[in-house]
């Protein structure tokens, strides 16, 4: 009886094995393993294998064992956002950058992730490049992979918000970092880049500076005129020329920096100090200045914005505003679980706006 029950056993084994070895040959022409197929080679239903892999009570350990053995075979994967999305929620979120290799972009979306990750969030991250055409395809994207929500800063290109109209208009919460825009009315978290101007112009003022230029950014991006506006008015504030050659907009690349520098060298009346609203761009003049042999901040004082880690290892050592990077991470991810857990979008407008901190360094500090 022993031997007969042995050679029962060892048939059924035989006849799982054949099943699963003729289902792994057909899966090797198929993209991908599903329910229905570990259902096939145990001859059970899809609904019992669903309720196994999910160790649901009803099903005995046995089943669950051997379901989870052949899953594993199969190399089945679950398709989690069905799954969630089956709940009404994808448990992802989109954010959108301009660039990605950014220490402040780069810290931003590192702060999101670790807030979201914890409340069983994940982030896809896209970039536009700049590139109005970029980010309207990354906001098509976005809403085509059905996210719970979006955090975005807008690039330079962008002055039509059709594109974010579109994603407020489908109910879905839009919360907006660094550059955003009023007319929007949705949540936005940053910098008083108003205020930061005249922190830096009473910097350069303090060190005896007295035509100071700004390579700034596009006027039609809030912050970037925002920070215009607050450098002309510091600059009436302490009854110092507003020339209009003195104030250059630009895309604030490393590129930009140096065309602009040059610019500014070529002046009959050259500038003794020059505000530039991007390290990047900043560093592009710190180049042209070094290449001429001109010293910072002696003949030339140069102060940046964005605090990159560059802005600690260059020559000289660049004056910059540090952003709060972190903090403006953190305050657009909980912004986001607020609204997510409210279920709706709410009428009442989170603005976070954050006190930027120069941190003084060579190019600009003419103190003994």
């Amino acid at each position: 009886m022993v031997l007969i029950a042995i050679l029962i056993i060892n048939i059924n084994v035989l006849y799982l094995l054949k099943r699963l070895s003729k289902y792994i040959k057909k899966l090797n022409i198929k993209k991908k393993t599903t329910i229905k197929d570990i259902a096939n080679v145990l001859n059970i239903s899809p609904a019992a294998v669903s309720k196994a892999l999910h160790d649901d009570s009803r099903i005995s350990d046995k089943t669950k064992k051997a379901v989870k053995q052949v899953a594993k075979n199969l190399n089945y994967q679950p398709n989690h956002l069905a799954s969630a999305l089956r709940k009404g929620k994808s448990k992802l979120v989109g954010v959108i950058v301009p660039r990605t290799n950014s220490n402040f972009f780069s810290s931003v979306i590192q702060n999101i992730e670790e807030v979201l990750n914890k409340e069983g969030y994940n982030i896809i991250i896209t970039q536009s490049n700049e590139s109005y055409k970029k980010e309207c395809n990354n906001i098509d994207t976005l809403l085509f992979t059905q996210v719970d929500g979006i955090i975005a800063s807008m690039a330079n290109e962008t002055v039509n918000l059709e594109y974010f109209e579109k994603v407020k208009s489908k109910g879905i919460p839009l919360i907006l970092f660094d550059r955003g825009e009023n007319d929007l009315n949705v949540d936005y978290i940053g910098i008083n880049d108003y205020d930061s101007s005249h922190v830096i112009i009473e910097h350069l003022v303090n060190q005896g500076c007295k035509r100071i230029a700004h390579i700034g950014g596009y006027k039609h991006t809030r912050i970037f005129n925002n920070r215009i506006r607050g450098y002309n008015d510091a600059l009436k504030k302490h009854n110092l020329p507003l020339d209009a050659e003195l104030l250059i907009e630009s895309n604030l690349s490393i590129k930009d920096g140096r065309e602009k520098m040059t610019q500014l060298l070529h002046l009959k009346n050259k500038p003794d100090a020059v505000y530039v609203a991007s390290d990047y761009a900043a560093l592009g003049a710190l180049q042209v200045l070094n290449e001429n042999n001109i010293k910072m901040p002696e003949d030339i004082a140069l102060v940046g914005f964005g605090d990159e880690p560059f802005t600690a290892m260059v020559t000289p050592t660049l004056t910059s505003i540090n952003q709060h990077s972190a903090e403006i991470g953190k305050q657009a991810a909980k912004t986001f679980l607020s609204h997510a857990k409210n279920k709706v979008v709410k009428q009442s407008l989170n603005k976070i706006i954050l006190n930027a901190k120069l941190i003084i360094r060579d190019s600009s500090d003419k103190r003994p």
